[in-house]
């Protein structure tokens, strides 16, 4: 099997290097002119950038958790008003049997 040859070349129009398969010479990569492996950003920005994703998390997980609460309450209000309800229906005659209508 043959060893694939890259190379890197500089565009002279807009200064963006490219990696290039010598023998196919497909284009494997390019970076924009200017940019780093890092995106730019220094390490105090992306420190920040983690606080503040990380604070927005656990606003979104305390709004789910109340909404989770919230839910759970209306769903027993609910149920107390069916077994109200139910409580009002409970007779012991059996129900009508659908054959019995004709």
């Amino acid at each position: 099997m043959a060893k694939t040859r890259k190379l890197t070349l500089a565009c002279p129009e807009c200064g963006s290097r490219l990696l290039v398969d010598q023998a196919t010479g497909e284009v494997l990569s390019h970076r924009p002119p200017g940019s780093r492996s890092g995106g730019g950003k220094s390490f105090e920005s992306l420190l920040d950038d983690l606080d503040r994703g990380r604070a927005e998390a656990e606003e979104v997980f305390a709004r789910e958790v109340a909404a989770i609460e919230d839910r759970d309450r209306l769903l027993e209000e609910k149920f107390r008003a069916a077994m109200e309800n139910a409580g009002d229906l409970d007779t012991d005659e059996p129900p009508p049997r659908p054959f019995d209508y004709d």
